[in-house]
């Protein structure tokens, strides 16, 4: 049976989307910060964004949709989780001034674990089960 466009769009952008992730986790491993970290990250945010409405829309397996929202949501989680800690430590300065977290120069912490821990977890979690779930369902026929 020949896949649809919708499967072959999402199939490509899950692929995507997954190479994005493992370039950008090697541009942080190597500590290789600046404007393309910037870029692929963006690229990352688009790729996961695209993939959600692409999910959404689709009717697929159960447990693959989970999947697949798992590693698009967080995708774009892991974005906007890096603009509302900066956002919401940036408005805590406004308010409180400069010396708000007192001495220890603490940050903004909830997004902050979002972003660094959560999403970056919830992601291989999302991809690999979607990738477990689109190979079984290609070997069943």
């Amino acid at each position: 049976m020949k896949p649809t466009r919708l499967e072959f769009a999402i199939v490509a952008t899950f692929c995507a989307l997954v190479a994005t992730f493992a370039i950008l986790a090697a541009m942080i491993t190597l500590k290789f910060f600046g404007r393309h970290l910037l870029f692929i990250a963006f690229v990352f945010f688009l790729l996961g964004a695209a993939l959600l409405a692409l999910t959404i829309r689709a009717k697929m397996d159960r447990l693959l949709k989970i999947f697949l929202l798992l590693t698009s949501g967080s995708a774009v989680g892991f974005f906007v989780s890096v603009i509302l800690h900066n956002l919401v430590y940036g408005f805590f300065i406004c308010i409180y001034g400069k010396d708000f977290w007192g001495v220890t120069g603490g940050d903004e912490p909830v997004f902050f674990i979002l972003a660094v821990f959560v999403c970056p977890i919830v992601f291989l979690i999302g991809s690999i089960g979607s990738a477990v779930v689109f190979i079984r369902n290609k070997l069943r026929g």
